[in-house]
């Protein structure tokens, strides 16, 4: 960023440039005195920068007040460790103040430096403002602390400047006093307001990676099933969570809510089922009274404050531009995520957010992510400065809000200050140099051009850690004076008015930086986003209560696109996955029943077809489609190749579907059946099965034969009777009267009617 060389309109007048000359000499005379002193190659040795300065590690663990007043006394404690490997004798740590930095880069330059450089580095304030140490073993510690009255300091005119603190001492095989080792840090001096101060807009994330999958329990309430249980750590006290919310209901800043996380929480406290180790069970979570705490303290912490509603999970819009715009429907996912955003938020926490900010990672933005995060109406794009950097050479640094075209603003954070906080903030000594610098950060700011205000942004990192927030927490708190800086919330700062000379072009496609685009989700992840979306799609039409099944599963498709999964793509499928596994057997659960190969006995016969239905709620919208493969053989209803059935089934329940069957010819017919969606979609497997046609059956040969063997019996009866009768007309011949045979056979003849109807076809 273009910044002056000298802090604008701080020049001190002539009676004050003589008062601090003076005082420097008087300051210098006791110096020189005590150099004189020194053995003849002290001087050398104290100017060098290497390894002798950071023998001994100085940690800078507080700092207070952070911002020096006039009248008051600064109080510096710390711990110095002996790394080298001799014993430190003589030692003593002291302080050292100037000089007056010039600039944001010289703020920087300062802070990149490690050992002591005589002329760089102030000379110590001395005397009784020193902690001294008689010897320092090797590998000990110890700590120290040091109260100085802010007028012994040394300090000038308004500005930032730099503290040193060291340890002064000698080893055996260097018997002379030297730095052996050194911390610097920064003094913002402000000792009266200035006249316009800077606006100042930090926003608070609240933000998580994805903890719910989108399987709920089939009970009325659907109890959500989470994957872990991780999030109650960041729930519970001291967590992550917790902590952003504890330090930030005491601070001037604009929330940034993930509604997705508002949603889990809320979840949460409705009682819900944890995933097992093995994936195949669920047992009950344990975070229920922390989730219902916590929420409770957010609801009381955003009462009366801005709050800005992402999109519904966080989607990474980056990767939607680059990666998903060219596979269909990936965009139109985050216009119902902002809707969805909305709503959620107003539910949670009986406030209305505002829905007109998207927010790039890290706010680095080329033409197509602009585009991309204003499809879903949003009118103000959270840039970075080291993204749509100054080109135009301005000795300031200019107003967070920049117009870029098509009624869109650029509201463009101050790099410097939204990473200050990024790094390790675990141990005293790093948050307490972070705290200092930003600090001295925003005073620059302020002293670039003490008579033009302007509004400056802070967008930290999403997900910040709970000893980043507690720096975060620190800095804030260093303002609440309010010398130089004022807060301003994050809607203001949009609507303020830009500076006409500050950039307003979007940098290039190719200037969106290679480490952020590596990281962007794969095209992979919107083409299955789309398999899944048309899976529900084709699923929910069938339902009769769509909700049960439609809101987790598109809230699930929400998360797959979310930016916490940027550099996690492994888990990130896995999640992908199981979402589409899950889908798949829930649509599973919709089915016929296979049928086992069937005898069509007669010339007609009913063919019935059993649809399954095991979800909790009933189905509809549905058609049965059976078809002929040999329509000469085997037709349906009449003289159809194609007969169809609607179909609609209660949930738990099985339904028998009845066509009537034709044979015009023997032999086997395979048969199809498909469930179809009344829109003609194909739904689920398709059941094939076949169709024995033969007019004669099994059953019908045994009558028939039954019957031959009747009328065989009959006629031998018949040709014995006979025989018998002729035997006796022969004796009876010779005996008595001819006698007649019977009249009438005993079986009548065999009927020419058709048969009847064939039996019933089921499993």
């Amino acid at each position: 960023m273009a910044e002056a060389a000298d802090f604008q309109g701080t020049t001190p007048s002539p009676a004050r440039r003589w008062l601090r000359r003076t005082a420097a000499l008087l300051a210098g005379t006791p110096l020189v005195a005590g150099l004189l002193c020194l053995p003849a190659a002290a001087p050398a040795h104290a100017a060098e920068e290497g390894t002798g300065s950071r023998t001994v590690d100085v940690s800078l663990d507080t700092l207070t007040p952070s911002a020096p007043v006039e009248g008051g006394k600064v109080t510096v404690s710390g711990t110095i460790t002996n790394r080298g490997k001799e014993t430190v004798t003589d030692a003593h740590v002291g302080l050292g103040v100037g000089p007056r930095m010039s600039s944001r880069s010289a703020i920087d330059s300062a802070a990149e430096r490690t050992g002591y450089t005589n002329g760089l580095d102030a000379a110590e304030i001395g005397g009784k403002f020193t902690k001294k140490f008689a010897k320092l073993p090797a590998g000990i510690s110890e700590g120290f602390s040091i109260t100085v009255p802010v007028g012994k300091l040394g300090l000038g005119d308004q500005g930032v400047y730099q503290l040193g603190v060291s340890l002064w001492g000698q080893t055996p095989t260097r018997p002379y006093e030297q730095v052996l080792g050194i911390e610097r840090t920064f003094l913002p001096w402000q000792p009266e307001d200035t006249e316009k101060k800077t606006q100042l807009t930090y926003l608070w994330p609240l933000i998580s990676s994805t903890h719910l999958t989108a399987e709920t329990g089939s009970d009325e309430q659907q109890t959500p099933v989470f994957k872990n249980d991780d999030l109650g750590a960041e729930l519970a006290p001291g967590g992550r969570l917790e902590q952003l919310v504890s330090l930030g209901k005491e601070l001037p800043v604009t929330w940034v809510v993930d509604p997705d996380l508002l949603a889990t929480v809320e979840a949460m406290t409705k009682g819900y089922q944890v995933k097992s180790e093995d994936g195949e069970t669920t047992v009950a979570g344990k975070n229920q009274a922390v989730a219902n705490r916590w929420l409770s303290n957010l609801q009381k912490a955003v009462q009366g404050r801005k709050v800005v509603a992402l999109p519904f999970a966080d989607p990474d819009l980056a990767s939607l531009a680059h990666r998903g715009k060219d596979v269909p429907g990936s965009l139109s996912h985050l216009k119902p995520a902002t809707d969805v955003a909305a709503t959620a938020v107003q539910s949670i926490l009986l406030t209305e957010p505002s829905t007109d900010f998207a927010w790039p990672v890290d706010g680095a933005v080329d033409p197509s992510v602009v585009d991309v995060a204003t499809s879903a109406g949003a009118h103000n794009v959270i840039a970075r400065s080291d993204s749509l950097q100054e080109t135009g050479g301005l000795p300031y640094t200019p107003s967070a809000a920049r117009p870029i075209g098509g009624g869109t603003t650029a509201v463009v954070a101050d790099a410097r200050l939204s990473t200050a906080f990024q790094g390790d903030m675990s141990t005293a000594d790093d948050s307490t140099l972070a705290v200092q610098k930003f600090l001295a950060q925003t005073l620059a700011i302020t002293l670039q051009n003490e008579g033009k205000q302007r509004s400056i942004v802070v967008a930290p990192q999403r997900l910040p850690s709970a000893s980043q927030a507690q720096s975060m927490a620190s800095a804030l708190h260093g303002l609440d004076a309010q010398r130089w800086s004022q807060p301003l919330d994050m809607v203001a700062a949009a609507k303020a008015k830009p500076d006409a000379e500050a950039t307003t072009q979007v940098p290039g496609e190719a200037a969106y930086p290679g480490a952020l685009r590596k990281r962007e989700l794969p095209a992979k992840a919107f083409q299955d986003i789309k398999a899944t979306q048309d899976k529900l799609d084709n699923f929910k039409v069938i339902l009769t209560a769509q909700d049960r099944v439609v809101t987790p599963f598109g809230n699930a498709i929400y998360r797959a696109m979310s930016t916490s999964w940027r550099g996690n793509e492994r888990t990130a499928q896995a999640y992908r996955t199981g979402v589409q596994s899950y889908l798949m057997s829930l649509t599973d659960e919709v089915q016929l029943i296979q049928k086992s190969d069937a005898t069509l006995s007669g010339r007609s016969a009913t063919i019935p077809v059993t649809v399954q239905n095991k979800l909790v709620q009933g189905v509809e919208h549905l058609v049965l489609r059976l078809e002929s493969t040999k329509p000469t053989r085997l037709k349906l209803d009449g003289k159809q190749t194609i007969a169809e059935r609607p179909v609609k089934v209660a949930g738990g329940h099985s339904q028998s579907v009845k066509f009537t069957a034709t044979a015009n010819a023997n032999g086997p017919v395979p048969v199809v059946a498909q469930l179809y969606t009344e829109d003609g979609k194909p739904y689920g497997r398709s059941m094939e099965f076949t169709v024995d046609v033969n007019e004669f059956t099994p059953t019908v040969m045994l009558v028939i034969a039954g019957g031959v063997l009747l009328l065989v019996l009959a006629g031998i009866r018949m040709y014995t009777q006979r025989k018998r009768a002729a035997a006796r007309e022969a004796g009876d011949g010779a005996d008595g009267p001819e006698q007649p045979s019977d009249p009438t056979p005993d079986t009548g003849p065999e009927s020419g009617n058709p048969s009847g109807t064939g039996e019933k076809v089921d499993r």
